[in-house]
């Protein structure tokens, strides 16, 4: 694992850092391949059962390196190499790995989150911030198009219109703004974001995974389909949550008055 990006497991609980503070997180080849794969990891790892997403220093992750993007760039300007292949490269796997993975994420937003890097807090599924972090669409700003699934998470978090105005018209906004948006699901002060953060992931950690995969897979279903449709989805996922050991950990744990122990199947 490259030291661009640090990973930790422990009782279920998987922490991921991107770790480049001196870039502010901008995210290099490197540190873009080290995040896809490490977020592959823990998908894959039956062991996991919760996520944290965080970063080292005073920035989540700024988004592309562009002085790296430059070089790129000039590459393309000789006749060779496509600058944005890493979009389908990097980003879209990342997303794509936060979103699918069969178990919550959580994302602990220590600073500025802009570009991909709002991009990979919006793609998690809770959002822990510190009170001095903030945020920044970014991509209109370097004449660029969204990416890293925001054209498609922003709008469903805070609406089209409010997207529409921080798409077009890119500002760096706080995260009491981020809040009252409906961005963040939590802000805490910046000296307890790591303990707030992983108090979050540690208690999804030792929740019910099947439920919660249920609920990611409902949800996401919901947002692109018809009523009729996701009342059927959830039938479906009902079902196979009802059959999971921890329904039934549950249910007697219910009727005993006990607080349940899960074991995430």
């Amino acid at each position: 694992m490259a030291d661009t990006v640090l990973m930790d497991v422990s009782d279920g609980l998987a922490t991921i850092t991107i770790n480049r503070p001196d870039a502010m997180n901008a995210m290099n080849t490197e540190a873009k391949v080290a995040l896809r794969d490490a977020l592959r990891k823990v998908a894959d790892d039956k062991a996991v059962r919760a996520v944290l997403l965080t970063a080292t220093g005073r920035a989540f992750c700024v988004g592309q390196d562009l002085k790296e993007h430059v070089s790129k760039l000039a590459e393309v300007s000789e006749g060779g190499g496509n600058a944005l292949s890493t979009v389908q490269e990097h980003y879209n796997p990342i997303v794509r790995a936060l979103t699918d993975m069969e178990k919550p994420v959580v994302a602990g937003v220590n600073g500025i989150a802009a570009g991909a890097g709002l991009g990979f807090a919006l793609a998690a599924d809770y959002r822990v911030v510190a009170d001095t972090a903030a945020f920044n669409t970014s991509f209109a700003g370097v004449a660029l198009t969204a990416d890293s699934g925001v054209s498609w998470t922003l709008p469903r978090l805070i609406g089209q219109s409010r997207a529409a105005d921080l798409l077009f018209f890119p500002r760096t906004f706080s995260a009491q703004e981020a809040y009252d948006l409906g961005i963040a699901n939590k802000v805490v002060p910046a000296a307890d974001l790591a303990k707030e953060a992983i108090a979050v992931a540690r208690a999804l950690a030792d929740g019910p995974t099947v439920a919660y995969a249920s609920l990611k897979a409902s949800m996401a279903y919901g947002a692109a389909h018809t009523l009729p449709e996701t009342l059927e989805k959830e039938d479906e996922l009902q079902t196979r949550a009802g059959a999971s050991q921890d329904h039934t950990i549950a249910v007697r744990a219910f009727l005993a008055k006990e607080r349940p122990t899960y074991l995430g199947r």
